[in-house]
Order: C-alpha cells, then structure tokens, then sequence
C-alpha cells in the first residue's frame, strides 16, 4: 500500500499522535487546511461536554517544510486540554495514587469488557481510552492532508446527514454537492436545514431520557477516474477496501455503496447502470445505482457509500451490567459522552474515504514528487478519453 498510516494516544491522555507515510514530495500544505477539518469533526447538536472544552489544533513534527510536503513520513500531534485535569489519573510513570478508582463496571456496546478479557486489564479505562471515538480527530488530520492530494487532481469529498434515529426527512434532489454545502449550515449536516428544529427537538427528548441516538449518512467522491482498484484479488477490491475502512470507525455497524440492500429487491434492469458514449464525456453511465463502482474498481461515476451509525454505549440511565471486581450484577459506568455523534462521525467517514482513495490512486500512478504524479495522470486520462 503506498498510504500507510499509524495513530496514537489515548481519550484523556496527553496528545493524539499519527504518522502518514507515501505523500508525494511537493504537495502544498498547511495546518489551517487540516485545522478546518478537525473544527468541522467537533460541530453537531447533541455532542458532549469534551467539546466544550478542546479546540483541536494540529502541530507537524516531521515531513513538512515551509508549507510543501518533502516525501518523508508526516507527523502530526493533536494536544489533549483536557490532560491538565487527567494528568494524575493517566500518569505514564509512577504508581497509581489512591485517589484513581478502577473502572470495573462495563458498558454494553463499547469494548469494556471484550478488551478488558482480551489484554487482561482489570481496570478497564486500559481499555476505553484507547477504544474512545476521540482518536477520530487523529484520522481526520490524517484524512486532511489525503483530500488535499486528491484536490490536486480534481476528486472531491462530501457527506451529509441522511437520518438520526427514527427521524429521515425527504431530501430534495439536490447534486451531491450542493446537498454537502448545505448540510454544512445545518446544525445536524442534514441537507435541508429547515429541517434542524424537528432533528434537534428529537435529540433534546432523547438526553432527557438518558438515551443516545444513532443515525445513517452518506459520504461521496466526484472525479474519481475510472480504474482504482482491481478485480485480480479480494483485497484489491475498491469496494471492499471502502467498506472496511467505514467499518473501522467506532459504533458503524452497516456500509452499503450505491444501492446496497435495495438492489437485492430489485429486478436486474431496474439495478445495472447503462452505459453511453459522447464525443463530449466518453463513456458514462446514465444512472449511479452502484455507487461508482463495478468489479471492484472505481468506474468513473461518484462514490456514494452510506454508514449506519448505532447510539452511543455511554446512557446517562445505564443498562444493566456486572461489576469484574465482585461479579455482582449492576448498572453500566458512565463517562461524559455525547447524546448523538452522527454529524461528526460523517466527517470521519470524509475522511477514510479520502484516505482508501488516496492510496488507490497512488498506487495506479505511483511516483514520489507531485509532478511526476501529476504528468502521469494527465497521460492515464488521455488513455481514458481514448480507449
């Protein structure tokens, strides 16, 4: 893979950390373009109190020189505010003081108690921190410098809001960006926010209950050529690439692209996107109902992937649990949390598309400066409009 990436760090600890290697040398860049995309990830009715108090900012360590990527691994830190008041509860040296109490009381729904079994950690904050959507922020970043490459050859990324809970208002028939820039004024990211006062009316029922809320959304790609990725082996699949990469961020439990289950009811004419030819496009398709996708390999239409997101483990009224300390049954721990994360989690989902994207591309282009990528997508274009 020629986009490789690592994360680091825990919910409360010091700082998250991530390491991106295989951008080309002489990309142009700025810790403002990602810092527009950390603030985006923050936003959202219904999100908890962490919110309130970080403002997330990004600091290049490595692999950036006056703005121009140099090739070399990038290193970027995201420092946690909230550490001040965690310092002594997350110490990296030392001995525990008196005052850390163990969290023994797993939430159903998060990886409490499966990670607490599976590293041995009886004190299982070892194993939330870590395990917490808060290490999103570090993919976002990563997701950043990744849509920036992308931008450089014409492939844009957008999500939206399709629905919270029960709630899924008509969306109008909007192109996929235009229905992106207005979710970006709406206080959920739904496409029409007229909509806001009924979203938000829902999620203010829900806190007084002490329930959460989950929801679905749609993220795309325009531009994308066609050609990424392969159909020779399982795991050069776009698609199947795609949805892992969704399927990787915390609390989505279903992926679909293009139709997806709706397909299956379908008749097959009623499903395969038809094909056409001009002088002026080439070849297209004349509907998108398989997201941009065929074999496995990106087919010059948009990518429409859409995530379902299920509410958050953490409940202010706690469903039944058992204490790992003395097995006695209780009610679930609780930790500040947000009522629904749905909008923020679609500008992580922006982001691990642009990051399987980034890679695909790269990798039928290779090339370790931005010209030379550049040239030699000019020529595979040329091959496109030819063929």
């Amino acid at each position: 893979m020629p986009i490789r990436f690592l994360t680091a760090g825990e919910s409360h600890g010091k700082a998250l950390l991530c390491i991106l290697e295989g951008i080309p040398a002489n990309l142009e860049l700025s810790s403002e373009y990602i810092n527009r995309e950390l603030q985006r990830r923050q936003k959202g009715y219904g999100r908890g109190g962490r919110m309130k108090i970080e403002s997330d900012r990004v600091e290049f360590l490595s692999g950036l020189r006056f703005e121009k990527t140099l090739g070399s691994p990038i290193s970027m830190a995201i420092w946690n505010k909230d550490w001040e008041n965690w310092s002594d509860k997350m110490a990296y040296e030392g001995e525990a003081p008196e005052s850390v109490v163990p969290f023994s009381r797993p939430r159903p729904g998060h990886a409490d108690l499966a990670g607490g079994i599976k590293y041995n950690q009886k004190d299982l904050r070892n194993i939330l921190e870590r395990a917490s959507a808060r290490e999103t922020a570090a993919r976002v970043a990563v997701g950043a410098v990744c849509k920036r490459f992308l931008e450089e050859f014409g492939i844009r990324i957008g999500s939206y809001v399709i629905s919270i809970g029960n709630l899924k208002p008509e969306i109008k028939e909007e192109d996929l960006l235009k229905r992106h820039e207005l979710a970006e004024n709406s206080q959920v990211r739904f496409p029409d926010p007229s909509n806001d006062e009924e979203f938000t009316k829902l999620i203010d029922e829900a806190k007084e209950r002490g329930e959460s809320l989950g929801g679905v959304f749609e993220v795309f790609a325009i531009g994308v050529p066609p050609g990424l990725g392969s159909h020779i082996q399982w795991d050069k699949r776009i698609d199947g690439k795609i949805a892992q990469a969704m399927m990787s961020i915390q609390a989505i439990k279903g992926v679909e692209i293009g139709l997806g289950f709706e397909s299956a009811r379908r008749f097959g004419s009623e499903v395969h996107d038809e094909i056409g030819w001009s002088e002026e496009k080439g070849y297209f398709r004349y509907s998108n109902n398989l997201g941009g996708t065929e074999g496995g390999i990106t087919n010059g239409m948009p990518i429409v992937v859409r995530c379902a997101m299920k509410p958050i483990p953490t409940l202010t009224k706690p469903l039944r649990s058992v204490d790992i300390s003395t097995r006695e049954g209780v009610r679930a721990g609780k930790e500040r949390s947000d009522v629904v994360a749905v909008p923020a989690a679609s500008v992580v989902g922006e982001a691990m598309l642009a990051i399987v994207l980034a890679d695909a591309l790269l990798e039928k282009l290779g090339g370790d400066f931005m010209e030379e990528v550049k040239e030699r997508f000019k020529r595979y274009m040329e091959h496109v409009k030819a063929f």
